[in-house]
């Protein structure tokens, strides 16, 4: 199964910082990063694209980090946000997540130690129940049970069998792992092909079907 990569945005108004985050967070094969280094273009970028988390700096040259939290967050983002500052004190941190920020970590950190949070986020938040998930070309949304295509007017319904597989499957897809058996052998699921009625023993078995 091909790997999935999580989109990473960072937020950084020091060029240096932001290139060497982006270097290391590329050297992981799950991740991709996207940089930024202003408020307006953080703001602009995240309602356009879509990412899986997003670095954010306090100490933005346009507008203070928080703030942009907060206004992210309003404008419906729900990826986990991580700020990162060099200001140590609990008032800063108590600012920090009060804005929205799912986490809060102080420079210099080791990235070590940055990346196994971030990781944390992550699965968390494919866990909850707005988990949002990019598979191939297609927006997946299980609580809606829904697939949407990149101009989000195609829609896919999905039945609540078909959503948990797809559920199942994507953090495999993203370690590269292969379940050892098919997730849905033994639970009755059969490939609906051409025909969406097909295993329904409600609905008569068209004549391909039956050939």
């Amino acid at each position: 199964m091909m790997r999935a990569v999580r989109r990473i945005l960072i937020v950084d108004d020091d060029g240096g910082l932001r290139q060497s985050l982006a270097e290391q967070l590329e050297l992981h094969e799950e991740f991709a990063s996207v940089e930024c280094g202003t408020a307006a273009q953080a703001l602009e970028m995240a309602k356009c694209e879509r990412f899986d988390a997003i670095l954010l700096d306090v100490g933005l040259p346009d507008m203070d980090g928080r703030e942009l939290c907060r206004l992210l967050r309003r404008a419906g983002v729900q990826v986990p946000i991580v700020m990162l500052t060099g200001a140590d004190s609990d008032a800063d941190a108590v600012l920090g997540l009060d804005s929205g920020a799912d986490d809060y970590v102080t420079k210099p950190f080791r990235l070590s130690v940055l990346l196994a949070r971030l990781r944390a986020h992550l699965r968390q938040s494919e866990h909850s129940d707005d988990a949002v998930f990019t598979i191939g070309p297609y927006t997946f949304r299980p609580s809606a049970k829904l697939l949407l295509d990149p101009s989000g007017r195609k829609k896919v319904r999905l039945t609540e069998k078909e959503t948990a597989i797809l559920k199942y499957l994507y953090p495999r897809g993203r370690s590269g792992n292969r379940a050892r058996h098919p997730p849905w052998r033994g639970v009755g699921v059969q490939c609906r092909g051409n025909n969406p009625h097909a295993g329904d023993p409600r609905v008569p078995p068209s004549p391909e079907d039956r050939a």
